[in-house]
């Protein structure tokens, strides 16, 4: 397994949001070991993606890429605007990730993120039913940049659409579109799943992409997280992507309030990055 196994880090660790400036991170990631970088369009406009591209050659690394959509992008909202806004963000931010030779941008884009209420079931049907069909559509635009999309599930106090590997590959099989794939966060995972080991066989080949941190979104390898489970279902199901460190930094008030961060999770992000990527290739590497 370990021969197969890439391990990255987002550059969320650090800052927000992510710019062309933001390669200065490069070196550093790359010394302390990290094989990838993890690249969020939050703005694929403050992004020169041939610059970025330089400096992941420059330094050995390669991008993994994260979207999200906001309060104004909503496939599964009543104004068929917010849709178009999805499809614009969306395009823009797949034109970098093409630049930058990804093969597939991962995130919870079925929805808003922070959409979380309690609807009615018959309000729950209709707003899967719109993100079944525009989620067919965004596949398809993502197919012209040939990019996959691996979906997110995440935790109940951030989406009230898709929570668990169940929920997510059912929404794959109601749209049935070769193109979407799955991605698999170990934070949301300890929130939500009864047994990660089986999540992550239930999603099985499916499974292009998984982040990381520990279920308080400290170091891995600090909390409750079920270490030996998560690996030996990555092993069983053969996985060969990347493990991903996603945490964020408290510095960033905007960002930490998005992600109810209120305390200091290391001493220093520096940290946070060594100490979670030793314990990662410990833990993956058997």
């Amino acid at each position: 397994m370990s021969n197969n196994i890439n391990f990255g880090v987002s550059t969320w660790l650090w800052q927000s949001p992510f710019t062309t400036e933001s390669i200065a991170l490069f070196p550093k990631i790359k010394e302390m070991g990290f094989d990838v970088v993890e690249i969020p369009l939050e703005d694929p406009f403050l992004i020169d993606a041939k610059m970025v591209k330089k400096a992941l050659l420059d330094n050995g690394l390669k991008p993994s890429i994260c979207v999200v959509f906001g309060d104004d992008k909503d496939l599964t909202g009543e104004n068929p605007q917010l849709y178009e806004n999805c499809f614009e963000h969306a395009k823009a931010c797949f034109e970098v990730a093409k630049m930058l030779e990804a093969t597939f941008v991962a995130g919870p884009l079925y929805a808003a993120v922070g959409k979380a209420r309690l609807a009615s079931d018959e309000q729950r049907k209709i707003e899967w039913n719109r993100s079944v069909t525009n989620l067919g559509k965004l596949a398809a635009i993502g197919r012209a940049y040939q990019l996959d999309i691996a979906l997110e599930p995440l935790n109940r106090f951030e989406s009230d659409l898709v929570n668990t590997a169940e929920q997510v590959m059912q929404l794959i099989r109601d749209i049935d579109e070769e193109s979407l794939k799955v991605a698999l966060d170990g934070f949301h995972m300890t929130i939500e799943e009864h047994d990660i080991y089986k999540a992550i066989t239930l999603v099985g080949d499916k499974l292009i992409h998984v982040q990381v941190s520990e279920n308080h979104r400290g170091i891995p390898g600090t909390g409750l997280t079920p270490w030996s489970d998560f690996a030996k279902g990555l092993s069983d199901v053969d996985y060969k992507g990347t493990i991903v460190m996603e945490s964020f930094t408290p510095e960033n008030k905007k960002l930490a309030a998005a992600v109810n961060i209120w305390r200091k999770l290391a001493s220093n992000q520096d940290e946070f990055a060594l100490k979670g990527l030793e314990f990662l290739k410990r833990t993956f590497n058997n």
